[in-house]
């Protein structure tokens, strides 16, 4: 059978009482890149939630083949790079944005990545979407070989537990997954949810301020925003949590992007140098307010994700 080409199921935000939820599985939330797993045969190749394939960028995992033992096969998964074992996003970073051969070759000696998988969508000829998540879970250790570089997630109904555990370690949070529920590509599904200990966003980059100072060549501040019932709306500003490679990367991406129409009704009683809606990155905040803006906001990180997908899950303060 010719694997077919999906898109991963997405989860929606939770609360604290979910964890509760008698018919629920819990994992721990990894900060990594997403990635359909397609083997066939010595073929192995990585689908990210943007469609692209980014095998090429983690070589290191190539040989993988050999430990997912069906052929052919498609796993859900998580890419992590590992820091005295817990998943470091600044080392997944730097990976995640290489292309250059050398130093992708360099960086997977020096950071080698790990694959997480806790998902088995196909195995052999046959089929598994349909299968509830508890049957598709017992499948999934008889299918993968664990190695350094290979692990399965692992998972517990104790979810209370799970979430208590992952705050001391300093992990992003847990995910819930309906015991009996099936997979069902590109939904954002309530089946799924998703608990994070720090609150967090994936915003879509509308603009940037004029820098001052040591900032004056690269930006002040990023302007955000996030879709909401199918249009743009403005987040505010993020100007913290930045570092220097970090504005010097992104400076002439957003120069390149410069455009003179603004994406979004509102305009804001600041400067802004707006660009097109194409990049996304990661924001930690406070609370949403009322006006649905970001109360101090920080910069985690840029996110490789389709811009349309930043939706707004309101969590306003009233």
């Amino acid at each position: 059978m010719g694997l077919p080409l999906l898109k991963p199921m997405l989860a929606r935000t939770g609360s604290p009482s979910d964890l509760e939820r008698g018919n629920f599985l819990w994992e721990p939330k990894l900060d990594g890149t997403r990635a359909l797993v397609y083997r066939e045969g010595k073929r192995l190749r990585f689908l990210n939630r943007r469609g692209r394939w980014i095998e090429h960028r983690y070589p290191e995992l190539s040989a993988l083949h050999r430990s997912l033992l069906p052929d052919p096969c498609l796993l859900d998964g998580e890419i992590v790079v590992l820091d005295r074992g817990l998943p470091s996003f600044s080392l997944l970073q730097e990976r995640e944005q290489q292309e250059d051969p050398l130093r992708i070759e360099l960086l997977s000696r020096l950071h080698p990545a790990t694959l997480v998988v806790f998902d088995l969508l196909v195995s052999g000829e046959r089929e598994l979407l349909h299968l509830p998540l508890v049957e598709r879970k017992k499948l999934l250790p008889e299918a993968v070989e664990e190695g350094e570089r290979l692990r399965v997630c692992f998972h517990t109904q104790e979810g209370r537990e799970l979430w208590e555990s992952v705050k001391k370690m300093g992990l992003e949070g847990v995910m819930g997954k309906r015991k009996d529920s099936p997979y069902r590509p590109g939904v954002r599904s309530p089946d799924w949810l998703k608990l994070k200990a720090v609150k967090t966003l994936d915003a879509v980059i509308l603009g940037y301020t004029p820098g001052e100072g040591w900032r004056e060549p690269y930006f002040g501040s990023l302007v955000l925003g996030a879709y909401s019932e199918g249009r743009l709306v403005l987040l505010g500003r993020v100007g913290t949590g930045f570092g220097t490679k970090t504005m010097e990367e992104l400076s002439p991406l957003l120069r390149k992007l410069e455009t003179r129409r603004r994406p979004v009704e509102e305009e804001p009683p600041y400067e802004v140098r707006w660009v097109e809606p194409r990049l996304v990155c990661e924001v930690k905040y406070l609370e949403l307010t009322r006006d649905l803006k970001l109360r101090a906001p920080s910069f985690v990180r840029m996110k490789e994700k389709d811009p349309h997908e930043c939706e707004l899950e309101l969590d306003v303060k009233t």
